[in-house]
């Protein structure tokens, strides 16, 4: 059984506010990252690379040389929250032992026009963000 906690960008925001020790990671590519935009703060490590989504196989190791401990609380997010449950995943095998899925993502899900950032999402509920 996993130990990955799905949460909403709201509770998201609660926990970094909350708990100075949580980190919110951005696994989105660097494209995403800097022309979508980002949380303020976020440590971003992409995951998956286009065209062909696979994993980066140093995942691990860039999250390893960034977070201090396995037990430091890690949030990670990706556009839609779909990215980030898999590298949570991975992580928890890793043995990261706090680990929370950011459903909805940064941009949210899609409104009845394939539009992002109008139903759900990071930006959608205007928590703290900024474009590179």
């Amino acid at each position: 059984m996993s130990g990955i906690k799905s949460i909403s960008p709201l509770q998201a925001q609660e926990i970094l506010q909350s708990n100075p020790q949580a980190k919110l990671v951005d696994v989105r590519t660097s494209i995403e990252y800097s022309f979508v935009g980002h949380p303020i703060g976020a440590i971003h490590i992409p995951f998956k690379r286009p065209p062909t989504w696979e994993a980066f196989l140093d995942f691990n190791q860039q999250v390893g040389a960034t977070i201090d401990t396995l037990s430091t609380p890690l949030i990670l997010m990706c556009r839609s929250g779909a990215r980030s449950m898999d590298a949570a995943k991975l992580l928890e095998k890793a043995g990261y032992q706090v680990l929370y899925n950011m459903d909805q993502g940064f941009e949210g899900d899609k409104d009845e026009n394939n539009h992002r950032s109008t139903l759900n999402g990071w930006r959608f509920h205007n928590l703290p963000w900024e474009q590179s």
